[in-house]
C-alpha cells in the first residue's frame, strides 16, 4: 500500500483501474444485449446483430484486460480502502 508522501506507481495505478473498467465494460455489454432483444423485437435483426456483436466485443475485451490484471498481480485497493 502507499504511505504518507509516497508517490503510487503506474502499475499499482493501473491495477486499481483495470477492475472497474472491466466492471464497467460488463455493465455496458449487459446494456447492449438488452436493447438488442429490443431492436430485435421491432424486427430490426441485423441491426441487433451488429449491437450483440458489439456486446461481444467488450466481452473480449474484458478477457484481454482480466489477463494483463493477472500478469499484474491481481486487483489493488485504492489508498485508505480495505
Amino acid at each position: 500500500m502507499v504511505k504518507g508522501d509516497e508517490k503510487m506507481s503506474d502499475v499499482d495505478k493501473i491495477r486499481i483501474l483495470l477492475p472497474h473498467w472491466i466492471e464497467h465494460n460488463a455493465e455496458h455489454a449487459a446494456e447492449f444485449r438488452e436493447w438488442a432483444e429490443r431492436v430485435q423485437q421491432a424486427g430490426k435483426d441485423s441491426a441487433a446483430q451488429g449491437i450483440v456483436f458489439a456486446a461481444n466485443a467488450l466481452d473480449t475485451a474484458n478477457d484481454a484486460l482480466q489477463t494483463a490484471l493477472r500478469h499484474l498481480g491481481g486487483p489493488l485497493e485504492p489508498p485508505g480502502e480495505g
